[in-house]
């Protein structure tokens, strides 16, 4: 009974960090982090106790700012997904063909639990991004189509998984159904646990993995670790169409994309530590 209880407990106490996952998350990068501190520094200024720090706590909030400014920026976005992520080239249907991958995975991206417009639930514009190029690969290379995603770690337990709406979706658009749905990941690591177990009982080892192209990286590696042999299949790179001033002005695009390129620099650090032998 010890035995079995101690052998319970690291997976328990894992499943419970993993659920706070997206609060911690959140919390490091960018947009929540830099509030805070801001807060922090200006809380300190405004202490009277301070005065003896001088302008230290004005001139740190000053550098805050600074930092929330040029991570707000779509040229330090680009600039760090450039330098700080593994570079992953598109691909096309006629390399799928020649490199005899068997179907196409589609990694989900999000779910809007109860879209107005829809009377019910849908995708998230990155995740229809991310099936929408699979069903282009898929009719142009002709291969099945397979979409991973259940519900997150931040989902409410009530929501529909993510594999279900995108099949949904594509009954909306009158597109081919999914040949395979894994509807019970709550992320990345699992989708590649899960995704692969499905696969592998039908004899695929091959497979082309659609997803945006700063999410590649991290996710070839935890699909391979699976044992399946990946061709990456990227889209939606992190890149501007905007002038050179504009993209030196902060937008909510330039934060969020910036928060997108550190979270995965941060997962790609864990990931090292966590295959490393």
């Amino acid at each position: 009974m010890i035995a079995c209880a101690a052998t319970q407990m690291p997976a328990t106490l894992m499943d419970t960090l993993l659920a706070l996952k997206p609060i911690l998350t959140t919390l490091v990068l960018p947009a929540c982090s830099g509030l805070l501190l801001l807060f922090v520094w200006w809380v300190w200024a405004w202490r009277g106790s301070a005065r003896a720090h001088g302008r230290r706590p004005l001139v740190l909030a000053s550098i805050t700012t600074l930092l929330l400014w040029f991570l707000s920026c779509q040229a330090v976005a680009i600039w760090l997904s450039l330098h700080l992520l593994p570079q992953v080239s598109p691909v096309g249907a006629d390399d799928l063909q020649h490199q005899h991958v068997q179907a196409i995975v589609v990694l989900g991206g999000g779910v809007e639990n109860e879209a107005i417009e829809y009377d019910g639930p849908t995708l998230s514009p990155d995740a229809m991004s991310r099936l929408l190029y699979g069903v282009y690969l898929s009719r142009r290379a002709q291969l099945p189509l397979a979409y991973t995603g259940g519900i997150g770690w931040a989902g409410p337990s009530h929501q529909t998984s993510e594999a279900e709406v995108a099949a949904i979706a594509l009954t909306r658009l009158g597109a081919p159904a999914l040949r395979w749905q894994e509807s019970q990941s709550r992320d990345t690591h699992e989708n590649a646990l899960l995704m692969a177990r499905l696969l592998k009982n039908e004899g695929i080892t091959h497979v082309a993995l659609v997803t945006h192209a700063w999410h590649m990286p991290r996710s070839v590696r935890q699909f391979e670790a699976t044992g399946l042999q990946i061709t990456p299949a990227p889209m939606g790179y992190i890149r501007s169409d905007l002038s050179p001033l504009l993209q030196w002005l902060p937008s909510g695009k330039g934060l969020r994309d910036s928060g997108w390129v550190i979270r995965e620099w941060l997962g790609l650090l864990l990931t090292d530590v966590h295959f490393k032998p």
